[in-house]
């Protein structure tokens, strides 16, 4: 006798399990702890085989029932209802594992241990943001030239004009991956090279005249906010790294009797180790605070929490509270000061460069030239924050003197 909705509704469990038959192969299995579950049994190829169709009551008896005739159509045709369902499972999985989102998931994951923490989280945040929204769920392959505009063009609209040149930038490299695996037949980001609007190439704010660099350094020096800002604040133009690596440095990394923070080449732009010389300044902050941040990982933890880095907009924060907008000063700008203050004092242009770890843009001179002039820069790093001590308290600098104060 077929099941009625009350008999599955009212069936009580029992020590063992049990089972109660609706016809056609389906009944509902009653087990001891109170599951009720959907089964069909059938025969193919001469074997006994069991399909699962759910859990009641998330499946009601008309939706088993449907399932049952679904199964049993198959098998009328000569299917297998079991070997059915696997195959509709398999590309169920390949069709959700070739929309834009995997596939560019995949594509990350493959590039993390080439990337900057830096570079990786803001290529993800932008994914997440700007792209995944709109594209994330489509087929990778369907995906067409105008289709990937309209997405570009509502970064560009916001006024995000670089944004979306790096969003197009790093959407084909998705492309490009998933041709290199058999996803895609051609890459539509190739097509709009030239469709979006050309970015304005601007400079980061950075205050480069010794004058107004000395009023800088003297408003940091009476900055009240909080004492882990504040000394992040006093080691960015002694040590000019960049913004992402000073606030993100680690306790682990610094040896201060040794007077060396060595960076790991995990968190350099260039992806290679960098030593960064301490002058007697920079290990008289440090020393100053490490006996607050210690405990935790970072030089510089946040004030939320000590186990991760102060936000990527702290410093700049800070800079605005002392009076500099960010069309004036920005953290990234005192790698520009001490550029240019160090070229213009005479400072070898090779120890100047491999001191701000930049990549050299000559491929033949970069294979030949790969010294890393670690006393000169200890000296020059010395010099330097001598010259910056100099500049605060108004002291003469000699002429020529490249950094010597008088």
């Amino acid at each position: 006798m077929p099941l009625t909705d009350t008999a599955v509704r009212s069936a009580k469990p029992q020590t063992k399990p049990y089972k109660l038959s609706d016809g056609g192969g389906l009944y509902l299995e009653v087990m001891p702890n109170k599951s009720k579950y959907w089964r069909m049994k059938y025969r193919f190829g001469g074997k006994e085989k069991r399909l699962a169709f759910g859990v009641y009551p998330d499946v009601p008896l008309a939706l088993a029932r449907s399932r049952r005739d679904g199964a049993r159509e198959i098998l009328a045709s000569g299917g297998d209802p079991g070997e059915a369902r696997k195959m509709r499972k398999l590309a169920d999985r390949d069709k959700s594992g070739s929309t834009f989102e995997a596939i560019a998931r995949d594509w990350y994951i493959k590039r993390l241990p080439t990337l900057a923490p830096a570079t990786a989280e803001k290529i993800l945040r932008m994914f997440e943001r700007d792209i995944f929204p709109w594209l994330g769920a489509r087929p990778i392959a369907d995906i067409t030239p105008p289709e990937l505009l309209h997405v570009l063009r509502r970064i560009e609209g916001r006024g995000a004009v670089e944004s979306s040149h790096r969003a197009h930038q790093y959407s084909g490299q998705v492309f490009r991956y998933a041709l290199a695996i058999g996803r895609v037949q051609r890459d539509p980001a190739a097509d709009l090279r030239g469709a979006l609007a050309p970015v304005k190439t601007t400079h980061r704010a950075a205050i480069t005249e010794p004058a107004g660099f000395a009023d800088l350094l003297r408003a940091i020096a009476g900055y009240t906010g909080s004492f882990v800002t504040g000394s992040a604040l006093r080691l960015a133009p002694l040590l000019f790294v960049r913004p992402g690596e000073l606030r993100q440095a680690e306790w682990a990394e610094i040896d201060l009797d040794r007077a060396e923070w060595r960076i790991p080449a995990a968190k350099m732009k260039t992806r290679a180790d960098h030593i960064v010389p301490l002058p007697a300044q920079a290990v008289a902050v440090l020393s100053e605070l490490h006996p607050l941040t210690s405990r935790s990982r970072f030089v510089f933890p946040s004030l939320r929490t000590a186990h991760r880095p102060m936000s990527e907009n702290t410093v700049n924060a800070a800079l605005r509270r002392l009076g500099f907008d960010k069309a004036t000063m920005t953290g990234h700008g005192f790698r520009a000061a001490a550029s240019t203050m160090l070229n213009e004092q005479g400072w070898n242009r090779d120890v100047i460069e491999r001191q701000l770890a930049h990549a050299e843009r000559n491929k033949v001179r970069a294979a030949y030239n790969r010294a890393e002039h670690l006393p000169e820069r200890r000296k020059m790093m010395q010099a330097w924050a001598d010259y910056l001590d100099a500049l605060r308290e108004d002291r003469k600098v000699v002429a020529g003197g490249f950094g010597r104060v008088a």
